[in-house]
């Protein structure tokens, strides 16, 4: 499998994901903050930032935040927002994270900005690197979709139109060896060509996560069904969110 991320991470993801709420990531946010307990001032990495969301409104909150991401397109994006010059802005791969050990006092990984490599090494090389640049008793958080959910509830296909740009884009989602795939398809106002980009999610559960974050030197305190503490049901839970610290 070749790394899709690399191209569909690119100017047509922010027209695909326009509808992403900006007011409802201050909101998570907010409940994240209060349940991490972090100091004022503390320094805080968002792995996997995209365009800026989470960064912003933790920056808003008074932590001093680094953003990384792999993609120019979504960091430009992060960067025009108000705000982002309290940011500091990197791009990089979560598997080989460009930041001193012990630099951060908590990092975070939300909306599932994770599972995406081929290999499970690599998904707990990222955990490694998360532990590496934790300083010793650092939090982490993870917010990733619900794999037994997501079996059950899966949309098949959706359809829709860009309201800023006319584009329409079409959705098919399916579970094929082990991920969830989407094939995401947009096309101009105009018509024309369609351009096509692959998604592909691995559908790593509680017990893999447990397991892995042990094997990375992370401790798991709680596993949640959202940011407010609700308990992670399998079968009923939206997100899987996890919540630790480095020992």
């Amino acid at each position: 499998m070749s790394e899709w991320f690399v191209r569909s991470f690119g100017e047509d993801y922010k027209i695909a994901y326009r509808h992403r709420d900006w007011e409802q990531a201050e909101r998570e946010v907010g409940r994240l903050a209060a349940r991490l307990e972090l100091r004022p001032g503390a320094r805080i990495a968002d792995i996997g930032c995209g365009m800026g969301r989470h960064s912003l409104a933790l920056s808003r909150l008074g932590y001093e935040v680094s953003g990384l991401d792999l993609s120019p397109a979504l960091l430009r994006e992060a960067r025009s927002q108000p705000g982002s010059e309290a940011v500091s802005w990197f791009e990089g791969d979560m598997r080989r994270m460009p930041f001193e050990d012990g630099q951060f006092d908590a990092a975070v990984n939300l909306f599932t900005s994770f599972g995406y490599f081929e290999e499970d090494r690599e998904h707990l090389q990222v955990l490694r690197e998360m532990r590496r640049i934790l300083r010793p008793g650092g939090r982490f958080v993870i917010d990733f979709l619900n794999a037994e959910q997501v079996k059950r509830t899966l949309v098949p296909e959706s359809r829709r139109v860009d309201e800023e740009t006319g584009t329409a884009i079409v959705e098919r989602r399916f579970i094929e060896h082990g991920r969830v795939v989407k094939k995401i398809e947009l096309t101009d106002a105009a018509g024309g060509e369609p351009r096509r980009y692959t998604e592909s999610v691995r559908l790593l559960g509680e017990p893999w996560f447990r397991s892995a974050l042990a094997e990375a030197g992370l401790v798991l305190e709680a596993a949640g069904g959202g940011y407010d503490g609700e308990p992670y049901e399998p079968e009923r839970s939206k997100r899987l969110v996890l919540f630790g610290r480095r020992p």
